[in-house]
């Protein structure tokens, strides 16, 4: 007996079944049947069925003669299941790498509920995916398994049959089947759920819910939509056959007429002519099921009114008049948004022609995110050792709570704004300002960079149309000519820039302003920063910070870090850091010993809290080197980087530690101590030599006496790395002698956003 039967009924899918069938057989979890329901398809579903049958015996074939639809197709796929749960797939879905070992683990660890709800992800033509907007149903916080009564609020979530693993002693023990026709999914997903003894949840995406273009049945035009009203009356014909859920009725009346608008007012449904007689039957319901209680908010109280008068031309008039309003409301807003930017660059003009002003210096970082980065680290510097220099710092709102006191806040885009950047003597940045900035006689623009180059850049991506997405070359030069310095933290550095950044500016080879905190900081600091993110007392702290992907439209992480984390046990404690450019956290869920670092402000305070860094090919890894602690690289994908983004040198070959290209190797790196080992330490110290001769805590008193104050001689000597003593990790403290350092006074970190 397998612990899961997934039914696939398939019906002209032929060109999305193969990946639907590859996604349930390729996945970590295989106790399983995968029972393919060809449900007398026309094209060639059946023969792919037939093909994966004969390749693997998991495969249960099941030709039906006659086209029945999805519901009947699916009760014959459970009249064949023999799996300890059920699980619905529809043929051109897919379930994600390692859904199955999730949902057998939270199913085990949940005491085998009659019910567990997952969660799941809309996936477009275009690569993007976007979860389920009421994902916070899902939580796995608070007692389970549950009643339906205890978490209402998983009413809100898709009325679907494949978000759901199913006991089959359960489903059989009610009787529940799939009826006939269109929205079947609905008679079949509230009586689960009402009847449901126990109830848990998955806070993990396991299905990918694919958005076709053409070709979805409830995008279909046709008759068939007016099976939603039989499907309604199936459901509270079950209410009525069982009082006890007769509370209930108030929330399925009030989602029945949801479900009604919604199908009227998609223009892709109902035919032509038929409206007035949809909403005809819709009125009748609302009679026949009427059930007050279940309060309506105040944005669907109209429609509900509207069904309940079966006013169709009123309801019909209403449309177009709110459409007419958006059409108006959006051609005046672009009308303004045009009036206003005519009108601030007008405003900057004027600015310009107004003097300099010597004693202010604007700061940005990263498109107008935080305080943070080797701007951050300037920024504090100015007001140390130049404190006649009044600083600024441009910032979107969303990142104004990572500024400290002193400078003055400018939201990107207003008058402030251009004044700032007209009449300010220094300028430094990251990434380069707006393009219209007109650089004038007298300003100084800082260009800080942010990493130690391991991919190409700048005019050497004319040759990786992959990562170059439609760069314009000639606009990145003239962005590099108002550059007058050029931070680098490395000889390596220098070279690259130099290169692809072809200009009159002065390379300032002084180090990272940004990784100074790493020889100032303290062990109380190391301590303070790791209760305040979570990590358990004693535990081993391990940083995961991967880069973005040129190659791949969508990013997703590469290391399934719920089974990492499961494998290494309950010593780790993975601090899971998203790259700048990856939309959502990089596990579906979070437990424990997974923390999301995502949208923590300062880089530099994660590295100090970890105990090691697991990175691929993100420039963390040259900054994280100055702590002098364990690195490893999970290479899996070295190949097909490289082909798409280039790289200036062989990672394999010279890393700072010990190399994994596959997660079970990894694992094992950790399992056997190779990643703190002797081997692992002399790579790292070659790594250091190479990269990290000149960050050794000065380099932002180094940029601010040289281009500021003047000082071209006389500056902060470079301290070697062998007489550097950077603050230990948590875990090295355990075992290593008190240094000179950790003495020092708790010092303030600056803030860096993800690499």
């Amino acid at each position: 007996m397998p612990r899961f039967s997934v039914i696939v009924p398939a019906y002209k899918v032929q060109a999305y079944l193969s990946e639907c069938l590859d996604s349930v057989l390729t996945q970590s979890y295989p106790d399983l049947e995968l029972i393919a329901v060809n449900d007398c398809s026309p094209d060639a579903c059946g023969a792919i069925i037939d093909e994966y049958a004969a390749r693997d015996a998991r495969v249960r074939p099941v030709h039906l003669r006659e086209n029945q639809g999805l519901g009947p197709a699916r009760n014959v796929g459970m009249e064949h299941a023999r799996g300890d749960y059920l699980l619905f797939l529809d043929s051109d879905d897919t379930l994600t790498p390692d859904a199955l070992r999730a949902i057998a683990d939270r199913i085990k660890e949940t005491d085998e509920p009659d019910l567990l709800v997952y969660d799941y992800a809309r996936t477009y033509w275009s690569g993007e995916a976007v979860r389920n907007q009421v994902s916070l149903a899902l939580t796995e916080q608070g007692p389970a398994p549950f009643r339906l009564a205890d978490r209402p609020g998983l009413l809100r979530v898709l009325m679907v049959a494949w978000n759901k693993a199913y006991r089959r002693e359960f489903v059989e023990r009610e009787g529940f089947v799939f009826p006939p026709g269109y929205y079947e999914d609905t008679p079949w997903t509230y009586p689960v759920l009402m009847t449901a003894e126990s109830i848990a949840t998955l806070d993990r995406v396991c299905v990918h819910y694919r958005q076709r273009r053409q070709g979805n049945i409830l995008s279909t035009t046709s008759r068939k939509h007016f099976d939603i009203f039989e499907q309604y009356d199936r459901v509270f014909a079950f209410v009525e056959e069982r009082p006890e859920l007769a509370p209930w009725r108030p929330v399925l009346f009030r989602r029945m007429i949801d479900h009604f608008s919604t199908v009227f007012t998609r223009r892709d449904r109902l035919p032509r002519g038929t409206r007035a007689e949809f909403l005809r039957r819709a009125r009748a319901h609302y009679r026949r099921h009427h059930a007050p209680g279940a309060p309506v908010p105040l944005r669907s109280r109209l429609r509900h009114t509207l069904v309940r008068l079966g006013l169709h031309r009123t309801y019909r008039m209403l449309q177009l008049a709110m459409s007419a309003r958006r059409r108006a409301r959006k051609l005046a807003a672009q009308l303004a948004r045009a009036t206003r930017a005519a009108s601030l660059q007008l405003h900057y003009r004027v600015q310009l022609r107004l003097p300099l002003r010597a004693d202010r210096a604007v700061f940005a970082a990263s498109w107008g995110r935080g305080h943070s980065c080797n701007p951050g680290a300037l920024e504090a510097a100015f007001r140390s050792h130049a404190p006649h220099i009044r600083t600024a710092w441009i910032t979107r709102p969303e990142h104004h709570h990572t500024l400290p006191p002193g400078p003055r806040r400018l939201r990107p885009g207003t008058a402030a704004y251009w004044t700032a950047l007209a009449r300010s003597k220094y300028l430094v940045n990251n990434v380069n300002f707006d393009r219209r900035l007109v650089k004038r006689p007298g300003q100084v623009f800082v260009q800080t960079q942010h990493g130690t180059p391991l991919k190409h850049m700048g005019l050497d991506l004319q040759e990786r149309p992959a990562a170059a997405r439609n760069t314009d070359f000639a606009a990145l030069l003239r962005g590099v000519d108002k550059w007058d310095y050029l931070l680098s933290a490395n000889r390596h550095t220098t070279l690259t820039w130099e290169r692809v950044y072809p200009g009159r500016y002065t390379t300032l080879e002084y180090g990272y302003p940004r990784n100074d905190v790493f020889q100032k900081a303290t062990s109380a600091d190391v301590s303070r920063l790791r209760e305040e993110l979570g990590v358990p007392e004693g535990s081993v702290a391990l940083l995961y910070a991967p880069t973005h992907r040129d190659y791949r439209r969508t990013q997703c992480a590469a290391l399934d870090l719920e089974r990492v984390a499961r494998r290494l046990g309950p010593r780790f404690v993975i601090l899971a850091r998203a790259h700048l450019w990856h939309a959502g956290p990089l596990a579906q869920g979070q437990g424990p010993r997974i923390i999301d670092v995502s949208d923590h402000p300062s880089v530099e305070s994660l590295c100090l809290a970890s105990d090691a860094l697991i990175t691929d090919y993100s420039s963390i890894m040259f900054d994280y080197a100055n702590l002098d602690r364990p690195i490893v690289i999970h290479a899996d994908d070295w190949e097909a980087y490289e082909a798409a983004r280039g790289a200036y040198f062989d990672l394999r070959s010279f890393p700072p530690g010990a190399v994994a290209r596959g997660e079970d190797e990894l694992i094992d790196i950790f399992a056997t101590d190779h990643w703190r080992g002797s081997r692992s330490s002399q790579l790292r110290a070659t790594f250091r030599e190479r990269f990290c001769p000149y960050d050794d805590g000065r380099a932002a008193e180094r940029v601010v006496r040289h281009v500021v104050l003047g000082e071209t001689t006389g500056l902060p000597a470079f301290i070697p790395l062998a007489e550097r003593h950077p603050v230990p990790s948590a875990a090295s403290a355990l075992t290593r002698p008190p240094l000179a350092t950790l003495s020092q006074p708790s010092v303030p970190l600056p803030v860096t956003e993800s690499h």
